[in-house]
């Protein structure tokens, strides 16, 4: 089990890569609000990584930093929530961004955060605007993407929609 950071909790199942030597590793943290939106940001028209395009919250595990730690330390820093729990792991992907930085393997997480969910403290050297999304804006998530590079709509869309498939198997 990795080290977690002693205020988050970490479901049964749910588990954490254990990057090797050499591999690039990200995080990724898919936060819903009370309607069941997720959070996005818009990175900066100036970034070398996806400009100009919507993501969720998320970044590179750090030399001697673990997956738990990378993504208690993002939601941090581009939020300024604080990670609460890790409900699931969504998936794991690789993938080649247009930096030249070559292939990265990414984990993805159900996570719930502590904060005032109206006033993330965005990055606003890395970020220019956030939303929630719901089923009727998940079209916006494509915007300024390459077709056939649809992995943060796609991801949102199956977390939206399976909210929503077991808010109404509840009611």
């Amino acid at each position: 089990m990795p080290e977690v950071e002693s205020h988050v909790v970490v479901e049964p199942g749910v588990e954490f890569p254990v990057p090797a030597q050499g591999e690039l590793w990200t995080v990724g943290a898919v936060i819903l609000n009370h309607r069941g939106e997720a959070f996005a940001q818009r990175r900066s028209p100036d970034r070398r990584l996806f400009p100009d395009t919507w993501d969720i919250v998320g970044g590179h595990v750090e030399p001697g930093e673990s997956p738990i730690q990378a993504l208690t330390r993002e939601v941090e820093e581009e939020t300024g929530w604080r990670l609460r729990s890790v409900r699931r792991l969504l998936g794991t992907t690789s993938w080649t961004g247009d930096d030249g930085g070559g292939l990265r393997h990414e984990a993805d997480y159900l996570v719930e955060v502590d904060g005032d969910l109206d006033r993330p403290v965005l990055e606003w050297t890395k970020h220019s605007a956030y939303d929630w999304f719901g089923p009727a804006d998940l079209h916006r998530l494509k915007e300024n993407r390459s077709p056939g590079d649809f992995l943060i709509h796609d991801l949102i869309a199956k977390v939206v929609q399976q909210e929503q498939e077991q808010e109404q198997a509840q009611s």
